[in-house]
């Protein structure tokens, strides 16, 4: 099937086409009819579906057709992070180029100045971090009474975040006739209710099994001394000749001290988080996305908004303290229908953390231990919260912690993530296969090594 097989308009199927697709994924299929004809939406699909381009083609269609009443925004995205927003907002520049049709990121981190001049000279299209919409609302800068279509985009992720009250201020002031579309990568109950309260007899799709994993990545974990993990990492590096690798660690802490050891080693590596300034962030991004900085050390929330086509490896230098996230941090490779590698480094404190994973996503990740870097037998394991730069770990069952947003910036976790700051957009990602895919990856094969932690 063709994108314009789909409804969509010859002006929008040649930027498809000059963006380099023309093929439109599973979830596109299914979606864009139903966003065409006006139908509320509940769709379950992880990021590398190519979902962004899932509502914003229909979006655009729909606007194109409508006459121009006023220059309010006529469709607003929420979206969880700046740097989300940013690359949602430049995929409707890419989608929309041929189109008399204006598009702005709203959000938080950033002057606001600048965001409520564009806004003053009118845009059809409005992408925004709850935050600072509603500090634009507030200030009466912006018109929410003649949105046509809302889109809340990740919002597994934005409930995860605290943004709960905020969203339910944020439709309180759209009016109540309007198109809603859902997207979210699970489909917990605290969703499910969401999507009760904000749809309208929604359609509903899924084209993921919930809590997958990507087929095409192969996966190992790697047991290892918690002290010897950067010289590991080192060694792998060097021994596959590996670049442009993100690695993922628990706090900003982690990803300072880890960059500037791979530095010392002779790696070019920088760290994104929440801490870095904006021209710091932006920087490292372009260099990573250029190929010409080897690894990104990046915390979770840092990291979303990286789109990479055949980013080929993954490392998590530590294990996320969630399983759900171990399941977004890995599918920032294998995108797009590629091959990728996911390598996890596993010291004997995150044993539990290894089996939450496996329990979640029903997938058993072969243990292969390193010659030369076999763990201490005699090491025992240490509670995570006790680690410097660490979290403590929530109990299975117990719902995450919401944060408060005070003083108009964006709402952060205080609890299970700690670093819940977005990033501004480094440059444009490819924008319809630029999402991560969740799929079971492959069992080992019968007649493999025992599993036994941290020993042959």
């Amino acid at each position: 099937m063709s994108f314009a097989e789909l409804g969509l308009s010859e002006e929008l199927v040649l930027a498809v086409r000059d963006a380099g697709y023309t093929v439109p994924t599973p979830i596109q299929v299914q979606a864009i009819p139903l966003v065409l004809k006006g139908a509320d939406l509940f769709a379950g699909a992880q990021t590398g579906t190519g979902k962004t381009a899932g509502f914003a083609l229909p979006i655009l269609e729909r606007l194109r057709h409508t006459p121009e009443r006023a220059r309010a925004p006529r469709a607003l995205i929420l979206a969880p992070t700046r740097e989300l927003a940013a690359q949602i907002d430049a995929s409707f520049k890419v989608y929309g180029k041929y189109l008399k049709l204006t598009s702005t990121a709203v959000f938080g981190g950033v002057g606001i100045n600048p965001q409520i001049d564009l806004l003053r000279r009118g845009v059809d299209i409005v992408v925004a971090t709850p935050g600072r919409l509603l500090d634009l609302c507030g200030q009466r800068m912006i018109d929410l009474t003649r949105i046509e279509t809302v889109v809340l985009d990740e919002a597994d992720r934005m409930l995860d975040m605290g943004f709960i009250h905020d969203i339910t201020r944020i439709l309180a002031l759209l009016p109540k006739k309007r198109q809603s579309l859902l997207f979210s990568a699970t489909f917990s109950d605290e969703i499910r209710q969401l999507a009760a309260k904000f749809l309208d007899h929604p359609e509903s799709i899924e084209v993921a099994r919930r809590n997958s994993t990507v087929e095409i990545i192969e996966q190992v974990a790697h047991p290892v001394d918690r002290e010897r993990k950067r010289e590991l990492l080192v060694h792998l590096i060097e021994k596959h000749n590996w670049f442009q690798i993100l690695v993922f660690t628990r706090t900003k802490h982690g990803a300072n001290r880890l960059a500037e050891q791979l530095q010392k080693s002779g790696i070019p590596a920088l760290a994104i988080h929440g801490n870095k300034s904006q021209g710091a962030r932006t920087r490292a991004l372009g260099e990573f996305k250029s190929a010409s900085l080897r690894v990104l050390v990046a915390t979770d929330i840092a990291a979303r908004g990286i789109d990479i086509s055949e980013l080929p490896v993954v490392v998590n230098f530590e294990l996320p303290q969630v399983a759900e996230d171990y399941i977004h941090r890995i599918g920032r490779t294998g995108r797009a229908g590629a091959g990728g590698n996911a390598v996890a480094l596993v010291c004997i404190d995150e044993k539990g953390l290894l089996a939450d994973i496996e329990r979640l996503t029903k997938t058993q990740i072969p243990l292969e231990i390193v010659p030369g870097f076999e763990p201490d037998p005699r090491i025992k394991a240490e509670p995570l919260q006790k680690q410097r730069g660490a979290a403590p770990r929530p109990r299975q069952g117990t719902p995450r912690p919401q944060a408060a947003r005070a003083g108009g910036k964006e709402a952060r976790s205080n609890a299970t993530r700690t670093n819940a700051e977005p990033a501004r957009l480094a440059p444009a990602p490819k924008p319809l296969h630029g999402d991560k895919t969740d799929k079971a990856s492959p069992r080992p094969k019968p007649g493999s090594a025992p599993r036994r932690f941290g020993h042959r």
